[in-house]
């Protein structure tokens, strides 16, 4: 099983935002961010920073998908 962050990307298209306006607003570094695009694991501080910038429930921006055998 993985974590997938496609939500995330359909958010921010959604609410019109780029990654650098949400690093910004979320207070979190470049290098998480990079992490998020490859669907990395990152510390739930970040993922709480993210959902507090997007107003948005864990579950709006992350979802674990099974690994295709």
């Amino acid at each position: 099983m993985h974590i997938s962050y496609k939500k995330l990307w359909k958010l921010l298209i959604d609410k019109d935002m780029m990654k650098k306006d949400l690093c910004e607003q979320a207070c979190i570094s470049s290098a998480s961010m990079a992490k998020l695009g490859k669907n990395e694991n990152v510390n739930t501080d970040i993922l709480v920073r993210i959902c507090g910038a997007l107003n948005c429930d864990t579950g709006d921006i992350m979802e674990i998908e099974s690994d295709d055998e």
